[in-house]
């Protein structure tokens, strides 16, 4: 095998490789494009059976799920204090929530999901501040 052979090989490897890359990208904006719009209705059919269940008699116990109430109380402090700037821990002191690693880790997670669903920026590393 000459150079120039080897050389048309790896040039049409690379095209294979690089047309492989971009299909692979495009399905990743898919997903995450269809993993925003899913947890964005999450979110909403959530706050409907929060209000369906207020509107409810009070004879039903109705129990919503520990993650959803507290989604609600970070989004709504958020959006009682639509200036400020949050680190995860003083976010858990104002929530009067446990400020251990592994209770502070998942609301770390759970912001991220609420800066990728556009509701929150991150102005800095560990930071989050409701978005304008």
């Amino acid at each position: 095998m000459n150079v120039s052979e080897l050389l048309r090989k790896l040039q049409a490897e690379h095209d294979e490789t690089a047309a492989r890359t971009d299909q692979l990208r495009e399905q990743i904006e898919q997903f995450t494009t269809a993993l925003t719009e899913a947890e964005a209705r999450l979110i909403e059919l959530t706050t409907t059976r929060k209000v369906i269940d207020g509107l409810t008699p009070s004879g039903r116990e109705s129990a919503p799920a520990e993650s959803t109430t507290v989604y609600q109380r970070i989004v709504t402090t958020f959006n009682e204090h639509p200036r400020a700037v949050f680190r995860v821990r003083e976010l858990h002191e104002h929530l009067d929530l446990p400020t251990d690693e592994p209770s502070t880790n998942v609301t770390r997670s759970r912001l991220g999901r609420l800066v990728r669903q556009g509701l929150l920026e991150q102005p800095g590393r560990g930071q989050y501040k409701k978005r304008t």
